[in-house]
């Protein structure tokens, strides 16, 4: 029987009158987390073959060993949404593809810093549940995407930027 990822229990609010976390609600953004894995398995599967000339054949093999690496992501967030009592999505987020090497570099760089940007959330939000355990796998994953978004940003020439910056 599929398990639900959404119950009245995620619209709680605290004394503040702010949302509260609930094992709900972080199951549902756990799940935008996976759906944002297979986006990133799927471009750099696709991205990696694509790349030409001789100045990209060192990131399109990084690109080739991120892929497995966001695989790998993607079963930890699975397991974890399972664990929780929810069901892991099967949708991906849209990939973005185009012509242009740079522009497709970019993207995966774009992708990084928003995958940063929520398990940087997402680990405050595991701990205030008491998921210290969650929040530990997480912050695993948040140095294997740092590490992507250093090659992509100096793949592009470019210092990696900030992800806390908006």
């Amino acid at each position: 029987m599929a398990r639900s990822s959404t119950t009245p229990q995620s619209t709680k609010t605290g004394q503040d009158g702010k949302p509260q976390m609930t094992r709900a609600k972080l199951i549902d953004l756990l799940n935008e987390d996976l759906a944002r894995e297979y986006q990133a398995i799927i471009a750099y599967v696709v991205y990696s073959q694509v790349l030409k000339g001789a100045a990209y054949m060192k990131i399109a093999s990084e690109l080739e060993l991120h892929a497995k690496q966001e695989l790998e992501h993607a079963l930890i967030i699975a397991k974890q949404i399972d664990y929780l009592g929810g069901t892991p999505t099967v949708d991906p987020k849209p990939v973005k593809m185009s012509d242009d090497t740079k522009e497709l570099l970019q993207f995966d760089l774009d992708n990084e810093i928003q995958t940063i940007r929520n398990y940087r959330e997402r680990v405050t939000q595991c701990e205030q549940l008491g998921e210290f355990a969650i929040a530990e796998l997480l912050r695993k994953l948040l140095v294997e995407e740092q590490d992507h978004e250093i090659d992509l940003a100096t793949a592009l020439g470019i210092d990696p930027p900030d992800p806390s910056a908006r």
